[in-house]
């Protein structure tokens, strides 16, 4: 007889941007860590398809998956909490994607002439892409995006309500992330809010069994009582959710709560307790490094730092594999092109150039490499990061004045970034970038020399996520490789046979290093990204030098 899936379903209310991200990764990881199979899906109440077109400053990164799916950021912490779940396109769907496959639908015939409605029609897709998602696991943690009250959530909302009847109360849990308040003049935590909120989502059909209270101080009990007695549930499922100095901590803070405990009594989930050492481990390290870097971050999207959210990560997660505190000095490239910053660059240990878009900020950005690259400081160029650090060689070491992409000059003649065979194809065929993971074969010598690249990961095949349009151009490829740049990282092309450039670096620098692709979505606080051990081991060392 088949195991019966159980369903947690996390909502928020108050306030947008309250922690339910966070929230949900870190039961999912308790949950996981006490032996069950957990997935984790994300439901986002705008009409947009996906992410991938949206402007960093209004959602943040998009955080791209092996199977090429554009995503909320939110999947990206799942998959920094949730060690096990290999999260696909089914794992992220918006109000945008649902109400598109059932007009699809429509236009099809497939509803047999029948009026279309949002009951049953958009709440069924809704419940369907959840249950979808769901088969390989025991658990399924499910967000729901935006605030109760916010009109967009509400198929939403209704269908977890279906759901609820449909699946059996024992096999579903909702879980309502909300605020509590300390007002300083008054001297008192105010639970209005709360009550409010749950309010809300008691007259559309869902009684919350399980509170988490966002607060900067843990609540009293009489407090959680209260919120008990008048938000429909006891005192003992009210529970702390209080603002902490790292993200790494909420697990560790839930757990000594009793959350993970209460959540499996309520859902009947027997397992054993979870094995938190490591994890700890990682928290302890963060809390009290034996020293510190300083890393100039040069982008120009330095204003809204969830631009760089899992990039901040990771380098996070690298400081902990060498036991250093990360300080990340976010640097305006715009501001270097006007002849200001240059004294940040010259107080960091390290400096890394991140993906991005579009033509402004660029020569700042080209400014920062050419600094780190002469000066001797440890650099690190992602995506367009390393697309910069090539034409910044190119030009002022290869003497090839005009060097630019054909992102910023489509026309022009010296350009060693360009759209290439494969990315036109790709581009006839509906595409516009070339997205998810693809295979890396790493260099391991040159001139008996290892390779950077080959010391970080030691081995000479790996898979990495990309999410870019252009390429280094085969047609300068000699004159870069004949001065001194190694291509230390390829891909060959199933269609066409050509060589892609996944990674560059310089033999004659202590650490200069770029690829084509993302390594930051792949890292973890378990599992730091190797080349983001080594550029921050290269900081380390810089550091050394310097003092």
């Amino acid at each position: 007889m088949a195991k019966q899936r159980k369903y947690i379903f996390i909502t928020g209310g108050v306030l947008s941007s309250i922690g339910k991200g966070i929230s949900a990764a870190s039961i999912g990881m308790l949950m996981e860590q006490r032996g069950i199979r957990v997935t984790m899906i994300k439901m986002d109440p705008y009409l947009n398809v996906d992410p991938g077109t949206m402007s960093p400053f209004q959602h943040g990164e998009v955080f791209v998956l092996d199977d090429g799916s554009e995503t909320d950021l939110d999947l990206g912490h799942y998959s920094r909490f949730v060690q096990n779940a290999r999260f696909t396109a089914k794992n992220s769907f918006t109000t945008g994607k649902i109400y598109d496959a059932v007009i699809r639908r429509e236009r099809a015939g497939g509803y047999l002439g029948k009026t279309v409605q949002v009951i049953p029609h958009i709440t069924d897709e809704i419940k369907r892409r959840i249950q979808d998602a769901s088969v390989d696991s025991d658990l399924a943690i499910v967000e729901i995006g935006g605030t109760v009250g916010d009109i967009e959530s509400l198929p939403f909302l209704e269908a977890i309500r279906q759901m609820r009847t449909e699946e059996g109360a024992a096999n579903v849990l909702f879980v309502h992330l909300t605020l509590v308040p300390f007002i300083a003049a008054a001297g008192e935590l105010k639970t209005k809010p709360t009550q409010h909120s749950v309010k809300e989502l008691r007259e559309i059909g869902i009684q919350p069994d399980v509170l988490l209270c966002r607060s900067d101080r843990k609540l009293p009990k009489e407090v959680k009582e209260k919120i008990g007695l008048f938000c429909n549930l006891p005192g003992d499922h009210v529970f702390s959710a209080v603002d902490v100095s790292n993200i790494y901590e909420v697990p560790l803070y839930f757990h000594e709560e009793d959350l993970d405990e209460k959540i499996a009594e309520k859902l009947g989930i027997w397992s054993g307790r979870p094995d938190l050492f490591r994890w700890r481990e990682v928290v302890k390290k963060l809390q009290h490094p034996k020293g510190q870097v300083y890393v100039g971050i040069v982008g120009k999207y330095t204003d809204w730092r969830d631009s760089y959210k899992s990039l901040s990560e990771a380098l996070l997660h690298g400081g902990v594999a060498n036991d250093v505190q990360v300080n990340m000095v976010y640097v305006d490239s715009e501001e270097i092109e006007k002849g200001k910053n240059h004294e940040l660059l010259d107080k960091v240990d390290a400096i890394l150039v991140p993906g991005g878009f579009g033509e402004r900020g660029i020569e700042g950005k080209i400014q920062a490499i050419e600094f780190a690259r002469t000066q001797k400081i440890p650099y690190f160029g992602i995506c367009l990061g390393m697309q910069l650090a090539v034409i910044e060689y190119a030009r002022h070491v290869c003497q090839m004045k005009q060097a630019n992409s054909g992102e910023f000059s489509p026309n022009g003649k010296e350009n060693v970034i360009d759209i290439i065979e494969s990315q036109k194809l790709l581009k006839e065929t509906g595409g516009s970038m070339r997205l998810g993971a693809y295979p890396c074969q790493i260099l391991s010598k040159i001139k008996n020399e290892t390779t950077r690249a080959f010391e970080a990961y030691g081995r000479e095949l790996v898979s990495e996520r990309h999410r870019h349009r252009f390429e280094v151009s085969h047609s300068f490829r000699r004159i870069l490789e004949e001065k001194g740049l190694v291509i230390s990282g390829k891909y060959t092309d199933p269609h066409t046979q050509n060589e892609l450039v996944e990674m560059i670096e310089l033999s004659d620098h202590p650490w200069f290093l770029g690829c084509q692709f993302h390594p930051e979505f792949l890292s973890r606080p378990l599992q730091p990204h190797p080349l983001f051990i080594a550029f921050i081991s290269a900081a380390k060392k810089h550091k050394g030098n310097v003092q």
